[in-house]
């Protein structure tokens, strides 16, 4: 995954919550835009319980929304589920 489909999906509007699902098996659920920070390499991931994580978006396997519990962007971009 690249960092561009994390900003997408955090810049859609109206916003929609989605889970991030990393290759370790972890989810974390983005209420929110303000739970997330972009960097040019890492994104930074705030829970609603005041943890963090940093992740690599080369870890992160796909984001799954909410509403429709189908996927926005999975592995590469070029699969969906």
């Amino acid at each position: 995954m690249d960092i561009q489909g994390i900003r997408e999906a955090l810049h859609r509007q109206p916003f929609e919550p989605f889970t991030i699902r990393l290759a370790d098996g972890r989810s974390l659920r983005i209420p929110h835009p303000d739970f997330v920070a972009v960097g040019p390499r890492r994104i930074v991931v705030v829970g609603e319980d005041d943890s963090w994580s940093i992740i690599e978006p080369l870890l992160i396997v796909s984001l799954e929304g909410e509403a429709s519990r189908s996927s926005l962007h999975s592995g590469q971009g070029t699969s969906q589920t």
